[in-house]
C-alpha cells in the first residue's frame, strides 16, 4: 500500500475522536452508512459461477456490518495507525519512534457505538441489476448511486443500454422476449403468459412505481412443466435465495426475517408439496408491508427492514386460502400431457431452457432485451392502465399493465377469477353457507343449535349426513366445538362468500347470539 492515511492514536478517548472523525472523512473506501450502522462492500468468494435455476444465485458483493473485527482488519488494509513511543539510544538518552498498532477493541467498539455518520454516504440497498430511477432514468453504472443510496453489484457485465432504444432494437427485444425465450412454455392462458412477463421486469421498475408488488404463485398440472425455469428466471437476473417452505406461522416468520438480511432481489419457497394451501396470516402481512418489523435472530432488539423483494412461491395445483386470494398473482402451466419431460426439445425456441439461462452471456441477453423495452416505454411517457385495480396493489398492476399494454401483450391479470377458484378457504365457506342456507333457509340460530344440525342422524346402524360433508372445520379436518363455532361465524359476519352472507344480531332475552345467512338473488353491487 503506498502512502496510505496515517492515523496517531493516543490516549483512549484521543484514539476514539481520531477514528470516527477518519471514517466521517471517508478514510475507508466502500464504507456507507445504513440504518445508523456501517457497512463495507466485500467481494463474496467462492460464489457459484453458474447454479441451476432452482438454486441459491447470489450477488457477486455483500454489504458486511462493520463489527470492532472487520473495522481492525479494515484499518489495518487501509491506514497506517499508529502511536508514538520512546526508547533509550546508544548514547543514553531517549529517543522517539512509531510503532503500528491495532486500536484495542474496546476503543474499537466505542467507535462504532454511534448512530450518526453525516459524512457518510447512506447506503438503502444493494441491487444485481439496473433499475429505473424515480426520474425515469436507468441507474446502469455499477457500484453507488448518489441519487438513490443504491449500490448496483451487476450480476453479469452489461454493456450500456441506450437512453432511447431504436425501433429496430425494441422490435428484436420483443420478438426474442414473446417469440423464443417464452415461447415454449405450456402456459394455461394469456394471462399466465402476460403476469409472467409483469413479474420479470417487477425489480427494474420498483423504484420507479413506489409500490407493493403482490406475491407471485406459479404452479402446474404436473411436475417438470419449467416452473422452476420461470423463478430462476429474475432469480438469476436480480440475484436469488431459494428456501424450504415453512408449515408454521413461527417459523415462516423466522424464515423471512433471516433472508430479508442477505442481498437479494428474488427470494423463492421452491416445490411446495402439491396441494398445498398458502395461508398464511404473516405472508399476507409481509406483501403489503413496505416495511418489515421483527426481532434481530438471536437477540433482544427490533429490527425494521425494507421489503422491497420479488417473492414467489412453486409446486403442483397449489391452493391459497385467507387473505392471499387477492394478493396473489398466478401463473399457471398446463401441458395437459403425461410426461412432460419428454418433450422434443429441438423444436424449442430455446433448446434446454433450464440449462441455457445459467450462462452469465445468456443472462445478459435476457437483461439487455428488457431493459430495452422499459426504456421504450418510459421514453413514451410511461404510459399506465389507469382502469386496472388491485387493492393495496393497485399503482404496481396499472404501470405493469401500461407497460404490458405498451408492447401488445395482452392478458395481464385476467385470471383473477382463477385465482379466486384456487382460493380453498373460499371454496370452502362458500359450500358451507349454501349447505346452511337450503338446511335452514334464514332461521336465526345459536352456535349450539347450529353445530347441533351438523350431527349425523342415525337411522338403525346408518348415518345420514344432511351437510354431505360441507359443514365448516377447522384446520384439523374436523368440526369445531360449539364455543370454536361461534368465534368463526363472528369473524364471518359480513363478509359474502359468493351470494351468500351470515347475519348476527342478539336473542329476544339479549344473552345470546343468533346467526342466520341471507341469499342475495342476482348480481350484487359494491
Amino acid at each position: 500500500m503506498t502512502n496510505p492515511p496515517r492515523l496517531q492514536a493516543g490516549s483512549g478517548p484521543e484514539t476514539i475522536r481520531v477514528l470516527k472523525a477518519a471514517l466521517a472523512d471517508n478514510t475507508l473506501p466502500d464504507t456507507y452508512v445504513s440504518a445508523g450502522s456501517l457497512v463495507y462492500m466485500e467481494t463474496v468468494s467462492g460464489g457459484q459461477t453458474s447454479p441451476a435455476a432452482d438454486e441459491d444465485s447470489p450477488l457477486p458483493v455483500t454489504a458486511s456490518p462493520i463489527t470492532p473485527a472487520t473495522l481492525a482488519g479494515l484499518l489495518a488494509e487501509h491506514t497506517y495507525v499508529y502511536r508514538m513511543r520512546s526508547r533509550k539510544n546508544g548514547n543514553g538518552g531517549m529517543e522517539h519512534f512509531e510503532e503500528e498498532i491495532t486500536p484495542p477493541r474496546d476503543i474499537l467498539s466505542s467507535v462504532l457505538a454511534g448512530k450518526t455518520w453525516p459524512g457518510l454516504l447512506p447506503l438503502r440497498g444493494v441491487i444485481g441489476a439496473p433499475v429505473l430511477r424515480r426520474d425515469g432514468t436507468l441507474l446502469q453504472r455499477p457500484g453507488y448511486d448518489p441519487a438513490t443510496g443504491l449500490y448496483l453489484a451487476s450480476k453479469v457485465d452489461l454493456p450500456p443500454v441506450p437512453d432511447q432504444p431504436t425501433p429496430e432494437q425494441v422490435h428484436t427485444a420483443r420478438d426474442f422476449l414473446l417469440n423464443r425465450f417464452l415461447r415454449d412454455f405450456p402456459w394455461a392462458g394469456k394471462a399466465d403468459r402476460a403476469n409472467y412477463i409483469a413479474l420479470l421486469v417487477t425489480p427494474i421498475l420498483r423504484h420507479f412505481t413506489r409500490s407493493l408488488t403482490p406475491f407471485a404463485l406459479i404452479d402446474a398440472t404436473m411436475p417438470a412443466s419449467g416452473k422452476s425455469i420461470l423463478t430462476g428466471g429474475p432469480g438469476m437476473l436480480y440475484g436469488q435465495r431459494v428456501i424450504p417452505w415453512a408449515y408454521t406461522e413461527e417459523e415462516l416468520r423466522k424464515s423471512i426475517t433471516a433472508v430479508l438480511a442477505e442481498q437479494v432481489g428474488v427470494v423463492v419457497w421452491d416445490n411446495l408439496a402439491e396441494g398445498t394451501v398458502i395461508d398464511s396470516a404473516t405472508l399476507a402481512l409481509l406483501v403489503t408491508a413496505g416495511v418489515w418489523s421483527d426481532r434481530q435472530l438471536g437477540a433482544s432488539r427490533n429490527i425494521a427492514t425494507v421489503n422491497d423483494r420479488l417473492w414467489m412461491a412453486t409446486g403442483n395445483n397449489l391452493q391459497v386460502g385467507g387473505d392471499m386470494a387477492s394478493r396473489t398473482v398466478r401463473v399457471h402451466l398446463d401441458p395437459n400431457m403425461p410426461r412432460p419431460e419428454q418433450r422434443d426439445q429441438s423444436r424449442f425456441g430455446i433448446p434446454h431452457l433450464d440449462q441455457w439461462i445459467t450462462a452469465p452471456t445468456n443472462q445478459l441477453t435476457v437483461l439487455w432485451h428488457l431493459l430495452v423495452l422499459v426504456l421504450d416505454w418510459t421514453r413514451q411517457g410511461a404510459p399506465r392502465a389507469d382502469t386496472m385495480a388491485m387493492r393495496q396493489f393497485t399503482p404496481w398492476a396499472q404501470a405493469l399493465g401500461g407497460f404490458l399494454a405498451h408492447h401488445g401483450i395482452d392478458g395481464f391479470l385476467t385470471n383473477a377469477a382463477d385465482v379466486r377458484g384456487i382460493d380453498e378457504d373460499e371454496t370452502r365457506w362458500r359450500a358451507f353457507l349454501a349447505s346452511w342456507h337450503h338446511l335452514h333457509g334464514d332461521q336465526h340460530m345459536t352456535a349450539a343449535e347450529l353445530r347441533a344440525s351438523g350431527e349425523p342422524d342415525r337411522i338403525g346402524f346408518d348415518e345420514d349426513d344432511r351437510w354431505e360433508g360441507q359443514f365448516i372445520t377447522t384446520h384439523t379436518g374436523r368440526p369445531p366445538n360449539v364455543l370454536a363455532l361461534g368465534r368463526l361465524l363472528t369473524g364471518q359476519v359480513g363478509r359474502w362468500r359468493g351470494d351468500y352472507v351470515i347475519r348476527s344480531a342478539k336473542n329476544h332475552r339479549g344473552d345470546r347470539n343468533v346467526f342466520w345467512v341471507e341469499r342475495h338473488e342476482g348480481e350484487r353491487h359494491g
